[in-house]
């Protein structure tokens, strides 16, 4: 599998990421080994995490998927200097009294900390791409729409974030920064303070991207493109919505799937996923890709896998058959006719899973 570069930084990454956020509640650590096995084995060379994990989170599995990714590398020796490791910081607690006591701040001193615990739990020197999970701003993400100033409070500066970043990469502690999450004036900022302070300029942006959550093209894009800063596009499945697995049961009810996340947890039927909006979306998407012999997850995919806008996408999985499925849609081809239809959809329904 061919690797792209991430921005100006010296890392090269495979097309697709495997995202581990299941490790720890969904996947039991056998399994998430066998399945970073396999992800190694058919040519992945790009990891993603973060302290936050598993998800969704909860104060008894919050750091879960960094130990269990830090046992399976010190069990297999020689084989982290092959891969490039991502994890992120998480940011101002968003209800979660467990991470850093409730603080409503990220300071420096928490990022240098945190990333203290992440090397000690991945049992590692380095972390390659290390990122801010989401914004010290109170700004729209996680399915909220709209900017509020008046939400606006005293917090920890980006220059003094970036100033720990920075310092964590002259320890060699870390490769590369990146942000997640974040809107096009926080990437345009960070990049700014780092070049007129000498700071790690940001290589990665990693936000939500799906057919039903096309964010990324209403600015965020442009904005990576003339900056080079590299997209990560994470959730390309819309938690399962967009594989089909939904599309006769609905999310609830006896006949939903009960081991699938969007049904097995109301925390996440609360959030995006559960409207019931993505659901009509994800449904007409599903017919579009049977009408031209596809399944939903080959349509879905090889959206992402194809857009110019994307250097890696992130995948999820609780099997070795949906990662096997999911590696295998890499390199569909969707004609002129599906992507124009795609368009025309999303004019139609719109990101009902922003």
């Amino acid at each position: 599998m061919k690797t792209i570069p991430l921005g100006h930084s010296d890392l090269h990454v495979t097309p697709i990421c495997l995202g581990t956020m299941t490790f720890g509640e969904q996947v039991n650590e056998a399994c998430a080994h066998a399945i970073l096995d396999r992800a190694v084995e058919r040519g992945i060379n790009f990891l993603d995490t973060a302290e936050m994990y598993a998800v969704p989170p909860r104060a008894e599995t919050f750091n879960a998927t960094e130990i269990i990714m830090g046992n399976w590398l010190a069990a297999r020796p020689g084989l982290r200097q092959k891969l490039v490791l991502a994890t992120k910081v998480a940011g101002p607690s968003r209800g979660m009294p467990w991470v850093r006591g409730g603080k409503g701040d990220l300071s420096g001193a928490d990022i240098i900390a945190a990333c203290d615990g992440s090397l000690q739990r991945l049992k590692t020197d380095v972390i390659d791409l290390y990122q801010i999970h989401w914004p010290n701003r109170a700004v729209p993400m996680f399915g909220a729409l709209y900017y509020k100033p008046v939400d606006d409070r005293a917090q920890t500066s980006m220059h003094a974030q970036l100033e720990a970043l920075g310092q964590l990469v002259r320890a060699g502690k870390v490769r590369a920064v990146g942000l997640s999450n974040e809107t096009p004036y926080g990437v345009h900022e960070f990049v700014r303070l780092a070049e007129q302070h000498g700071l790690p300029r940001v290589a990665t942006v990693q936000n939500v991207y799906s057919l039903i959550s096309r964010g990324l093209e209403n600015g965020l894009d442009e904005t990576l493109h003339r900056l080079g800063v590299s997209f990560l596009a994470y959730s390309p499945l819309a938690f399962g919505l967009l594989t089909g697995k939904y599309d006769a049961s609905g999310t609830v009810g006896p006949d939903a799937p009960k081991e699938a996340r969007i049904a097995k947890f109301e925390s996440v039927r609360k959030q995006r996923w559960g409207r019931k909006e993505p659901l009509k979306a994800a449904r007409r998407y599903s017919a579009l890709a049977r009408a031209h012999g596809l399944t939903s997850t080959q349509l879905a995919l090889a959206f992402c896998y194809s857009k110019w806008q994307v250097a890696s996408t992130i995948i999820g999985v609780t099997s070795l058959a949906q990662l096997d499925e999911n590696i295998d849609a890499f390199g569909t081809a969707l004609t002129p006719e599906v992507l124009a239809a795609i368009d025309a959809l999303r004019l139609e329904l719109r990101d009902p899973a922003y």
